[in-house]
């Protein structure tokens, strides 16, 4: 039996540079980081004393004797990917899915991480990254980028560059103290919707070629961003969250409504100086920039929310536990 423990990430700047339509032709980049919230996997191997071969523990529980009869499409394809004869497999996580944190993504790679392991196969994390990609934007036909992926492969607050000739991921390294005050600057609040981001991706995609513009500009702030982070002060990174956001809404008509418009509007005159919803939007989790001298008020103010404390985590995805004797 082996368990699979996967950061989900916040990104901060860069999003939607990650398409292949874009960063194809242009190039992306993207800052973020993973959070202490995970996803888990456990596996094992399936005894052979039932009348089905293998079992996938999530929402529901399927059970199965080949691939192809799986109704979830990622784990459909991981098997067909990897095959194993016998297997069993569950799903946990400390956040719900389709909330903006990469959890599919997440998914993906602690799968094929722990499928691999299965095989006694223990792939580098940019090979874990690129292969998760492939079951989600080839083999599944989901829409989105490649950010989230590299995310939960590597852990940690990155700088990741896209291009045609393919991925860079680059550690930003700050003195703790410094990292320290920039996570307490930050607070990640659910919004109470959720949302189904292929759709959302999907649309984003379709306008690429109209909002080169601004993912040209959104791509730019990476390098502000980081500028920032090394040299600037939490209240400069949170102005320019506000600017992103600014940015990101003009990519889709379904990235934000006017209950989401109103809610962002309230929160920064309660003290946020900048925010954006996570992940391709529409709803989902918040990432929210206060000062620190105003974040009781301000969740006092908004009670009837949700607000997850966080830490950023440097780990990546990884193997918690492996029974070497099974």
């Amino acid at each position: 039996m082996l368990i699979t423990r996967t950061p989900f990430r916040v990104s901060f700047f860069g999003g939607g540079t990650d398409y292949y339509d874009y960063y194809a032709n242009y190039g992306g980049s993207v800052l973020s980081t993973t959070i202490d919230k995970y996803c888990y996997l456990s596996m094992r191997d399936l005894p052979p004393f039932f009348d089905y071969k293998s079992q996938f523990t999530y929402s529901r529980i399927e059970r199965f004797n080949r691939p192809e009869e799986v109704r979830h499409p990622l784990v459909r394809a991981a098997l067909q990917y990897l095959p194993i004869e016998r297997i069993q497999l569950a799903y946990d996580a400390d956040l719900p899915a389709s909330s903006g944190i990469g959890s599919s993504s997440a998914f993906a790679v602690g799968l094929v991480q722990g499928l691999h392991a299965m095989k006694g196969e223990y792939p580098d994390r940019m090979t874990l990254a690129k292969e998760a990609i492939h079951l989600e934007r080839e083999m599944c036909r989901e829409a989105g980028g490649v950010q989230d992926q590299l995310a939960a492969a590597f852990g940690g607050l990155n700088r990741m560059d896209f291009s045609s000739e393919g991925f860079a991921v680059t550690p930003v390294a700050l003195p703790r103290e410094r990292l320290r005050t920039f996570e307490r600057s930050l607070m990640l609040m659910f919004t109470g919707f959720t949302h189904f981001s292929g759709a959302v991706a999907e649309e984003q995609q379709k306008n690429i070629p109209s909002t080169v513009r601004q993912l040209d500009e959104m791509k730019a702030m990476v390098d502000v961003a980081v500028d920032i982070l090394h040299n600037g002060g939490p209240e400069d990174f949170g102005r320019l969250l506000h600017h992103t956001w600014e940015l990101k809404r003009t990519l889709s008509d379904r990235i934000t409504n006017y209950d989401i418009d109103l809610l962002y509007t309230r929160l920064r005159n309660a003290g946020a100086l900048g925010g954006k919803l996570l992940g391709a939007g529409s709803g989902g989790f918040m990432l929210l920039s206060v000062p620190e001298e105003k974040q009781a008020q301000l969740r006092g103010t908004f009670s009837d929310f949700r607000f997850v404390p966080f830490s950023f985590e440097f780990s990546g995805t990884g193997i918690i536990y492996q029974n070497e004797n099974e």
